[in-house]
């Protein structure tokens, strides 16, 4: 049983992990148009969020509401594209995949007469657990696709 939920607890690790991507290349920059939100982190760790103007081989320049910015490459560690937040979203399917796991394995580990009753209580238990720990991961992940990420 430990074995089984060895398993579980890597293979939900591994689906957490956001997918790897060739991000460091700034020619990515190309596929923004113009208009398109985006948040830019300069390698002092601020934050520049506006509207993405056009890129060059040494800089790009974005639309904030005191005017224009342009950072230069060397000062880019990342720049993130911000469609829509799916925070509400991520929640809602970490909850639920974390309530259908936890019911899963707790139903197959608990024992027929546990403490708190048969495996249909110790299915609901994992589901509530579960579905809780879902939830919080399912908030803290991500919602913005990263663009460029500086190789340093």
């Amino acid at each position: 049983m430990r074995n089984l939920l060895c398993a579980v607890l890597i293979v939900a690790a591994s689906c957490a992990l956001p997918a790897q991507t060739h991000s460091q290349n700034w020619e990515n920059l190309s596929a923004l148009k113009p208009g398109e939100r985006i948040q830019i982190v300069d390698t002092t760790s601020h934050r520049h969020a506006g509207a993405f103007v056009s890129f060059t081989s040494t800089a790009i320049v974005l639309q904030q509401s005191g005017g224009s910015q342009t950072l230069e490459k060397q000062d880019v560690r990342s720049v993130q594209l911000t469609r829509g937040g799916h925070r509400l979203r991520n929640t809602l399917l970490g909850a639920g995949i974390g309530a259908g796991a936890g019911a899963g394995v707790t139903a197959a580990a608990w024992e027929s007469h546990g403490f708190l009753g048969g495996k249909g209580d110790g299915a609901a238990v994992g589901a509530v657990i579960g579905g809780f720990v879902g939830a919080i991961v399912g908030a803290v992940l991500p919602s913005h696709n990263t663009i460029y990420r500086a190789s340093h």
